[in-house]
């Protein structure tokens, strides 16, 4: 029982704390800044065609993305119209993963063609899971048990494999393509690029903590399948 308390605790601080200090470091940044000449939507608008890339740009209420499948950077409107740090970070986050798209980044297109299959996946899976009890009470046989084990593992396990491929694909749009492209561009002065760091810092570890969440319920619905 101590263990499993410890493993609650533990469970909650890396969870929760990455994300509360990732929304106190964005909001940190979120004033305008005085040298930085045009907005979020601006900015977009500038690398696409500094990089000739074939990507849309849209403001969202969405929250802040890139979509492979309809090749578009989205920005929210938080970012959209600012000129702030963490707007301008942000669109440059967005803007690595359409040049991972450009480059044709096997570690995105993997994730890509994994969540469109993930989908097909757990809709199968919701729907065995529905139907067990009726089938259960209908027919005797081991076989419900093992289609309730797959549908619950697939269920449990997708999200764990989607989040530990996004991990890869995140950290290389956040540091091997945001900051280089705002260093070389000389968009930051030296002390920006530094807090640029920090925003993508923080950010990176809220997809780290999405996927110990994951992790953690796994094992969790696998202990109680031994019971």
């Amino acid at each position: 029982m101590g263990f499993l308390i410890i493993g609650f605790v533990l469970l909650f601080v890396l969870t929760t704390l990455p994300s509360i200090w990732t929304k106190y470091i964005l909001n940190k940044h979120r004033k305008p800044h005085p040298d930085i000449p045009g907005t979020g939507l601006q900015f977009a608008d500038h690398l696409v065609n500094k990089f000739n890339l074939d990507v849309k740009v849209e403001e969202t209420d969405q929250g802040d993305h890139y979509d492979p499948i309809d090749k578009a950077v989205r920005i929210s409107s938080a970012n959209a119209h600012s000129n702030s740090l963490t707007a301008i970070t942000t669109v440059a986050h967005e803007i690595g993963h359409a040049l991972q798209h450009q480059e044709g980044y096997e570690p995105l297109m993997e994730r890509t063609a994994l969540v469109e299959r993930a989908a097909i996946m757990q809709k199968f899976a919701s729907g065995a899971l529905l139907v067990t009890p009726v089938l259960i009470a209908v027919v005797h046989t081991p076989l419900i048990g093992i289609i309730t084990f797959g549908a619950g593992f697939i269920a449990m396990g997708v999200p764990v494999i989607i989040h530990l491929s996004t991990l890869k694909v995140e950290f290389d749009a956040s540091f091997e393509r945001a900051l280089p492209l705002l260093k070389k561009g000389e968009y930051l002065n030296h002390s920006d690029q530094r807090k640029a760091k920090k925003i993508l810092f923080a950010c990176a570890m809220t997809y780290v903590a999405a996927s110990l969440s994951s992790l953690f319920n796994l094992w969790k619905w696998l202990k109680a399948i031994k019971r």
